[in-house]
């Protein structure tokens, strides 16, 4: 009884961290309005920013806005006021100012008895002018909110507002008379109304999604409010091979700029996937549509310059690594010509731009339209850069002394407003004006929220050089790195647990900025150390490269050392030797997706080194998860093999994938496992997981499975993240004897 009143209470401690943690909130996106002029030569200029919190008692994510007011004089910021109440952003799912900022459209879902219902509604300053009932016009299906497709933009009348949305539903065929339609009223965009009727048999026909967190996203189309007429009508001649997302007007606002996905001959999935064939078009209001770039890269990206004269757009290779560098293109409308802005990063040198890898903010532009201001990974930081279209030099606008993580949100007439935050320091916003060309290294940056940094937790970077025994021979000189998190003053005499946090992807970073996760960790007593292994975005292209053909074997070698005896260095033993306090009795492992793979294979290759594992979504049989995953292209690119549609596997394909996979060291593992399962994973499926639990099972190893049937891959929703998080501390716990 009293042991059971102990866990109990550890368990409430363990809960009370986490949910300390995750209520501190994170700027999503940030809208900088018309300038108010003030006193002589001084002006206010308000900000509406929108931020994010986990409330982890009701299990919800919480969306609020806040205001902002800065009064400025020419390029500084005088003072900031204090800022307005909250207002939560109840029911929103995208919103957006006005050029002028007078208006303000909202897509807002209500729900009653179980049905959603979607509104288009417009606000002035003054307070709600009108609404238009989507899902009553019944133009199309669900508005689609997400980042991959999603937008919600103004034409610069002010008359009609753009978006994305599902097309509408075929209608059932039936016995009575058919409703009336004019000829030329909105079926679908390049579908007829036959098309969007179907017969009895055909209800139970497959339709495609985009995979991965797009699962209700299929066929999407351009629609078009006129906000004067309460219209809504979807634009015609977008090519019926390719589905539209990322749309802005044109230039001219008689036409639509959109990034066209092929979807033919099937979807692959397209969340965190960047090397996906797509196309920068333009489409007229009459439905003549051309392709404005290259059709065989893969595009995403398209910011409009403020003089409406040039598009910049992120382009990258098709297949291969799903994430990786990108170039930055610049299409300039008079001309009707494409030029490289910023190319692709091979291998950057100390201290270099090490390359784009990230989204472009939906404002970039300098206001003479003459710089493009963005973020991306260097190394194991997140830092912010400006490129000047006609010297095409790029310039750090930052240094690391203060934040780890510099993540731009938005730029409007040179003030730009970044998310800044490191390891040991939740995000805040700061904002600076951008310095004339040529002295970028000026900016002077203000506060906007106090900047809450965590006591009693400490980290640092770490820089290592593979030895010459472990080089890769066709890109040999690569260096990796890692971060270490841990407790800044340990009990006297007592070493800190060390837990080795793999990230997924593979190709994606841990850069230095807040982790809930890492954080919560260290705070109840672990040292973590996430490392960015050879492969990981942030290290230039060679090292991306380098990880193909080569997973299960390069990878987990940064990761842990070769052998007690030999004298080759790597992450954890690096971080063992170099820092004293940790324990290297007393090590467990963790990580999801890419992550898992690499924590089970450190488990199964290193039997008796991890105390403890806990394995998200891990994938652990390439073979069998090839016919499961909505990325089947990545089982082949990651084994060195190309990719085709047409592709059938092979008995040696399949051989191949097996022998990198963490499966193939199953019957070596001891090590205790918590494996941490989303039941809807399309990109990994839960059977993978189910594979390794049947195969630890039948021979008595230690084993415990979460099942969380109604989430998917990043195990994202809130009451999973909490349970997860509490359960990967009492297993650690247990298993490293530290209670």
């Amino acid at each position: 009884m009293v042991m059971e009143f102990l866990m109990q209470t550890e368990s409430e401690s363990i809960s009370a961290v986490y949910k300390e943690y995750s209520q501190f909130p994170t700027p999503v996106s940030v809208t900088v309005c018309p300038e108010v002029p003030a006193n002589p030569g001084t002006r206010h200029i308000n900000l509406f920013a929108e931020w994010s919190l986990n409330e982890t008692d009701r299990g919800v994510r919480l969306r609020y806005n806040k205001q902002y007011t800065l009064l400025c004089d020419d390029r500084v910021v005088l003072n900031t006021l204090p800022p307005g109440h909250c207002n939560l952003a109840q029911g929103e799912l995208l919103s957006s100012h006005s050029p002028s900022g007078t208006l303000k459209a909202v897509v807002r879902e209500t729900s009653s008895q179980g049905k959603a219902h979607q509104f288009l509604e417009i606000w002035n300053r003054h307070g709600y002018v009108k609404s238009l009932d989507l899902t009553s016009l019944n133009k199309h299906g669900r508005v689609y909110e997400d980042a991959q497709f999603g937008c919600l933009a103004w034409s610069a009348c002010e008359g009609r507002v753009l978006y994305v949305a599902e097309r509408r539903p075929p209608n059932v065929e039936s016995s009575r008379i058919p409703e009336f339609r004019p000829a030329n009223e909105d079926a679908g965009a390049g579908h007829s109304e036959e098309e969007l009727t179907v017969g009895k048999e055909d209800q139970s026909v497959y339709l495609e999604d985009w995979g991965e967190g797009l699962s209700n996203k299929s066929i999407p189309v351009l629609c078009v409010a006129d906000i004067g007429k309460c219209t809504v009508s979807v634009l015609q001649g977008v090519p019926t091979q390719v589905s539209p997302g990322q749309a802005l007007w044109s230039p001219g606002g008689d036409g639509v700029l959109f990034v066209g996905w092929w979807h033919e001959p099937f979807r692959l999935g397209l969340k965190f996937c960047s090397n996906r064939r797509s196309a920068l078009f333009h489409v007229d209001l009459e439905g003549n549509c051309e392709c404005l770039s290259s059709d065989h890269n893969a595009v995403s990206s398209p910011r409009l310059s403020p003089d409406r004269s040039r598009i910049v757009y992120l382009q990258g290779q098709v297949f291969g690594p799903h994430n990786q560098c990108l170039s930055l293109q610049l299409y300039d409308w008079e001309t009707k010509r494409t030029s490289l802005l910023v190319d692709v990063v091979k291998r950057p040198q100390n201290g270099e731009f090490a390359g784009l890898y990230e989204a472009l903010p939906s404002r970039c532009w300098s206001a003479d339209s003459q710089r493009v201001v963005f973020s991306s990974g260097r190394g194991n930081w997140k830092e912010l850069f400006v490129v000047d279209r006609c010297t095409k030099r790029v310039t750090c606008l930052v240094d690391n002394e203060e934040f780890g993580s510099w993540k731009l949100l938005a730029i409007e007439r040179d003030l730009m407003v970044v998310n800044c935050s490191s390891l040991n320091s939740p995000p805040c916003l700061k904002v600076g004006f951008l310095p004339p060309a040529g002295g970028e290294a000026g900016v002077s940056w203000t506060t906007l929220n106090e900047s809450h940094k965590i006591p009693h937790l400490e980290w640092r970077v770490l820089n290592i050089t593979p030895t010459p025994q472990e080089e890769n021979t066709e890109y040999p000189g690569l260096d990796f790195g890692a971060l270490l998190v841990k407790p800044c003053v340990p009990r006297s005499g007592v070493k800190v647990p060390l837990v080795v946090f793999a990230h997924g992807g593979p190709h994606s970073q841990f850069s230095a900025e807040w982790n809930v996760s890492s954080a919560a960790l260290a705070r109840v007593g672990f040292a973590v150390l996430m490392v960015n292994y050879r492969g990981s975005t942030g290290f230039g292209q060679e090292s991306i490269l380098s990880l193909i053909g080569n997973i299960g074997s390069q990878d987990v070698k940064d990761v842990q050392f070769k052998s007690r005896c030999c004298r080759t260095k790597r992450a954890v033993l690096t971080t063992l030797q170099s820092d004293t306090t940790l324990d290297p009795r007393k090590v467990a492992v963790m990580g999801g997706s890419h992550g898992g793979f690499l924590a089970c294979h450190l488990i199964g290759q290193y039997p008796d080194f991890y105390r403890a594992c806990a394995a998200r979504n891990p994938v652990i049989n390439a073979a069998t998860l090839l016919g499961t995953s909505d990325i089947v292209d990545w089982r082949y690119s990651a084994v060195g093999l190309q990719y085709s549609f047409d592709r059938l596997p092979s008995p040696d394909a399949l051989t191949a994938m097996f022998q990198v996979s963490p499966i193939a060291h199953a019957s070596q593992i001891n090590t205790p496992v918590l494996l941490l399962l989303g039941g809807k994973d399309k990109r990994v499926s839960p059977h993978q997981g189910l594979e390794l639990y049947r195969a630890l099972k039948s021979r008595g190893s230690p084993i415990r499975l979460l099942w969380f049937a109604e989430d998917g891959h990043s195990l994202s929703r809130v009451d999973t993240q909490t349970d997860c998080f509490l359960n990967i501390v009492l297993w650690f716990q247990k298993h490293l004897d530290l209670r």
